[in-house]
């Protein structure tokens, strides 16, 4: 007889929906909580099925009509706890509008009967959808590996909720009904399962929006009629900016503010506003948001700072409840400048220029400098967001919300934390396809970091991993707000660098493209030699004396005419991939109409290479020149800001080349054994720790890591029996003893080839843990190559990261280790090698795939548990017949299970937020 899978969610990995629950988005932008069914919910389960369900939907249901059914169902699911068993309720305000279940079936293992009903009036909201991926969830955590159904061939609803799910389905037909059967596929990563969840998180996503981003109606509650205050500046920016909806103030101590009428409260409004402005203090923020969520508020702005953590839980649990989004605390406000909108709702400078840019930052004083530098140049926003502190609304909002406005072609972002960075990544990876991302690197520095956790509501984060997260997700990372203008003033009016990022520097002043030539070659760009023909022909059309070698020196007596014709001939030549001219006021310049500018003023602005002029006379740091053609020229005043702007957009250009890449694949694993293995390592050491050689060998073989032979010595006879045994096959004759890496030991390892040195080691590396050691272990000694480390390190915020760095002592002298955050794709694992100190040592190798396995197997080992909290596999010993790795040591922690696949909204504020 085949026993029954126990079907329930795992005490080891952490339970799968903590009370209260989680809070999700419906696709009309509303909120419900998902959380376990309990016996306590018999009557809700009852009137669900009972009174919330007309009986054409009970029929559906139940295939046919039962007056039992209801109450039937509802023992069902609020008896007695059985681990076969997972019932799911989604809950609106307190009342349950959905549930959906499975239980194992003793006959199929690892197959579970799937049931769901979704009240009437919550019906095509998503509601079903969203019940669904939970209960995939949950089905996945518990070892099912399938959901079976029974459903009327007339149920369309039904039919369409398995077809849009993103997972295979097989129906089976007979006699009016159809049998479903929905494998979850978790052996691989199912790319369109993910697909799908994220097409309906985005459409969720973007209509939650819709009341803070496009409202038809604002009230500011706490609009003062003391001038200067934070209440009326806000107000008066709304009605100057010609806000298209309806605008009201709030103040129940005023009949007028800034010129417009008062009321008392939200409830003498005429109507209910869409958008909430709270411009009151700290204390009586979370009492005015429970105030508009009662009264039917959709979104919030919340300005004031410094909430403590009673006031910010309070004031977060008011918008899940009442299904409102909020922008903030901390924000300096948003402006919208589609003109059907006009919604200046923030106290900064004026009304942003109306345009094509996206903004979005943390720090509200970024913003205004952002928005003065960007009106300045003439680059005009579609969508400006302060942040704040981001309980709610984040970066990955407004990336979703700007890639299908139809507006925005430009995303600026300034952000010093990351609330969930791995849908972040995600979006970002999707979105860069569309448009360039760019965004000020915040917090690069260790005291970078203390300012930001300092004045913001989250922690900073380091700075390999944010590069990680960033060349992955193809967001162009800029040190400044400085750059980040200046290379958005490149991307926002010249075409992108193709090719291998060959520059031409042509300069009426041989000093300055010196200067700039030398500026490209640091920004990693290439001023090649103009060799043959193409000199020539420079010389035929520049003055006496000039230089074509790149940099080309066309003399202070060059004219228009000669740039002119310098340009043209660079462009169709296919020597180079963009150009920079260098022009400095000279007093051979006859009059303005001799001025070299003029050839750029006069000519072509739009064309077939980039374009950027350096003017070292310049007095701002960039600005636009306007060509003939109406196209702008980016004009910078120091080559180097030319260069890196330059160098920023080839890097796009790159990005753009490549074709996305799918997530890693890793055949032949066994997460299943994996799981299994961790968990019951932490059944036995509740707290977590490092795993014993045995198990560490055994996790290893799960993810095809090709680990060399170990033996665990408790006592110094068989520490010396191993190495006599493991050095027939070390190399040179010899072993490794080293310590366990619950030890606090830090030593290296002793290398022996004799049972005399063995005795030796153990000795030595027992006493050196002062008597605490618990062994050694043994290996045999690795054959020279090329030595890597390659670890795993689980972030709280960002999830787990995988680092490939130099093994050894040139691994702890030189820094610079590559970082990914996992799962890895298919191209990163030869990027990591590529962009590593080891590159060099490793670019003859017969079967790179060798290595690029090796990380995916660490990748796909940390996705799959999350109770991994490091792994130190190394060295890594890389030869030409093959890869090794020679030691590993992996500790592992009790740890809520984190699913990429599920969706759910923050229920913490970010500060108290895991990732």
């Amino acid at each position: 007889m085949t026993e029954q899978p126990a079907i329930t969610t795992p005490a080891p990995r952490g339970r799968a929906y903590p009370e209260p629950g989680e809070e999700a988005l419906l696709t009309d932008g509303s909120t419900v909580s998902i959380r376990p069914v309990v016996p306590a919910d018999r009557p809700q389960v009852l009137a669900l099925h009972a009174e919330r369900m007309s009986e054409a939907s009970r029929r559906l249901r139940f295939l046919g009509v039962s007056r039992r059914a209801p109450e039937l169902t509802a023992d069902r699911l609020c008896g007695p706890p059985r681990p076969e068993r997972c019932a799911l309720g989604a809950w609106a305000a307190g009342v349950l509008v959905g549930e959906a279940d499975f239980e194992a079936t003793a006959e199929r293992p690892g197959t579970a009967e799937l049931a769901l009903a979704v009240a009437d009036a919550w019906q095509h909201r998503g509601v079903g959808s969203l019940l669904a991926e939970h209960l995939v969830h949950a089905a996945r955590e518990s070892g099912v590996t399938a959901f079976e159904a029974d459903a009327l061939a007339g149920n369309s609803g039904v039919h369409r909720l398995f077809s849009d799910l993103g997972l295979p389905v097989h129906r089976q037909y007979a006699q009016g009904e159809v049998r479903i059967r929905v494998p979850l596929t978790e052996p691989d990563p199912d790319e369109r399962y993910l697909r799908a969840v994220e097409q309906r998180g985005r459409t969720a996503d973007l209509a939650s929006l819709t009341a803070l981003l496009r409202p038809h109606s604002v009230a500011v509650l706490g609009a003062s009629r003391r001038p200067g205050s934070v209440g009326q500046g806000v107000l008066r920016k709304i009605r100057d900016g010609g806000f298209r909806g309806e605008l009201w103030a709030v103040n129940p101590h005023a009949d007028r503010v800034a010129g417009l009428p008062a009321y008392p409260s939200l409830e003498a409004l005429p109507r209910i506003p869409e958008l909430a402005v709270l411009a009151v203090p700290a204390a009586a923020v979370p009492d005015l948001a429970e105030e508009c969520g009662r009264a039917g508020v959709r979104a919030l702005v919340v300005l004031a700072s410094g909430l403590d953590a009673e006031q910010a839980g309070r004031l977060l649990h008011a918008c899940r409840e009442h299904s409102m989004r909020l922008l903030g605390p901390n924000s300096l406000g948003l402006a919208q400048t589609d003109p059907a909108v006009r919604l200046d709702a923030e106290f900064g400078g004026a009304f942003p220029l109306p345009g094509t840019a996206g903004v979005a930052v943390q720090s509200g004083g970024v913003g205004i400098a952002l928005l003065e530098r960007l009106a300045w140049l003439g680059i005009g926003v579609s969508t400006f967001v302060s942040l704040g502190d981001k309980y709610d609304v984040s970066a990955n909002d407004l990336l979703q919300w700007w890639e299908g406005d139809g507006r925005t072609d430009l995303a600026l972002l300034h952000l010093e934390s990351f609330g969930a960075p791995r849908a972040f990544s995600r979006t970002a990876r999707r979105v860069t396809r569309r448009f360039p991302v760019l965004t000020v690197d915040a917090g690069r520095s260790a005291a970078g970091r203390r300012g930001a956790a300092a004045h913001t509501a989250a922690a900073a984060v380091p700075a390999t991993t944010r590069a990680a997260l960033f060349d992955q997700a193809g967001i162009t990372a800029t040190r400044s707000v400085a750059e980040l203008v200046e290379t958005a003033a490149l991307l926002h009016a010249q075409p992108l660098p193709a090719g291998r990022g060959a520059v031409a520097v042509v300069s009426n002043a041989a000093g300055i493209g010196v200067l700039t030539a030398d500026a490209c070659a640091d920004a990693g760009l290439s001023p090649p030699a103009l060799l043959g023909g193409l000199a020539d022909r420079l010389h035929r059309v520049l003055p006496d004396g000039a230089g074509t070698g790149n940099p080309v020196d066309t003399t202070p007596a060059a004219g228009p005419e000669h740039l002119l014709h310098c340009l043209d001939l660079l462009e169709r030549s296919g020597a180079v991939d963009a150009l920079v001219v260098c022009l400095v006021p000279t007093a051979l310049a006859d009059g303005p109409e001799r001025d070299p500018l003029r050839a750029l003023l006069d000519g072509r602005g739009r064309r077939r290479l980039p374009l950027v002029v350096v003017r070292i006379d310049q007095q701002v740091p960039v600005s636009y020149l306007t060509a003939g053609d109406g196209g702008l020229i980016p004009s910078y005043s120091d080559p180097r800001s030319a260069a890196c702007a330059l160098a920023r957009a080839r890097e796009r250009a790159r990005l753009l080349a490549r074709p996305a890449a799918p997530e890693a694949v890793l055949r032949g694993c066994d997460p299943a054994a994996a799981r299994r293995l961790v968990d019951g390592f932490l059944a036995e050491r509740p707290d977590g720790g490092w795993l014993d050689p045995g198990r560490t060998a055994d996790l290893l073989e799960c993810y095809r890591l090709p680990l060399a032979t170990t033996v665990w010595a408790t006592d110094e006879r068989t520490a010396v029996l191993a190495a006599r045994s493991l050095r027939r096959t070390g190399h040179d004759g010899r072993a490794v003893l080293t310590a366990h890496p619950g030890d606090p030991v830090g030593d290296p390892g002793r290398t022996v080839g004799t049972d005399d040195e063995a005795r030796s080691a153990f000795r030595e590396l027992t006493a050196a843990s002062g008597g605490r050691a618990a062994g050694v272990v043994v290996r045999p000694a690795a054959a020279p190559g090329v030595d890597l480390r390659v670890d795993v390190r689980q972030d709280g915020v960002f999830g787990p990261l995988v680092v490939l760095g130099l093994g050894g002592p040139a691994g702890e002298l030189l820094d610079g280790p590559v970082a990914r955050l996992a799962p890895l794709t298919q191209d990163d694992p030869p990027a990591m090698v590529a962009d590593s100190l080891a590159a060099p040592l490793l670019a003859d190798l017969p079967d790179p795939a060798a290595l690029h396995r090796v990380l995916v197997g660490a990748s796909r080992m940390a996705t799959d548990l999350p109770q991994l909290t490091e792994a130190l596999i190394g060295p890594v010993v890389v030869r030409p017949d093959g890869v090794l790795c020679a030691d590993a040591r992996v500790r592992v922690e009790p740890r809520r299970p984190f699913d990429p696949y599920l969706r759910r909204l923050r229920r913490r504020p970010l500060s108290e937020e895991e990732g």
